[in-house]
C-alpha cells in the first residue's frame, strides 16, 4: 500500500486522518473531559486532524512536504572546490 503520492499523503489517507481526528475530538467532548485519559484522547484527535488538514492544504498549494528534493538543492550550493575535495 502506497502512502505517499507525488511528495504528499494520498487523498484517502488525508481524509482518513481528518475523519479519525474529528471523531476522537467529538467523542471525547461528548463523554466529557473529566479524566486525564479523555484529555489525552482529545489532544491526540486535534493533532491527528491537524496533520490531515495541513497535508490537505499542502496538496492544494502544490507543496511537497514529504519529497526529498532538498538533496538536489543542497548539492547545487556546493562550490567547485567542494566537489573536487569529495565528502569530508
Amino acid at each position: 500500500m502506497k502512502l505517499l503520492d507525488d511528495g504528499n499523503l494520498r487523498e484517502g489517507i488525508r481524509i482518513s486522518l481528518i475523519t479519525v481526528g474529528v471523531t476522537l475530538v467529538v467523542g471525547s467532548v461528548s463523554v466529557g473531559l473529566d479524566s486525564l485519559a479523555l484529555k489525552i484522547v482529545f489532544i491526540a484527535g486535534v493533532a491527528i486532524a491537524a496533520i490531515g488538514g495541513y497535508a490537505s492544504q499542502a496538496h492544494m498549494l502544490r507543496i511537497k512536504p514529504f519529497d526529498n528534493s532538498y538533496k538536489k538543492a543542497r548539492a547545487s550550493y556546493k562550490s567547485e572546490e567542494d566537489k573536487q575535495d569529495g565528502p569530508k
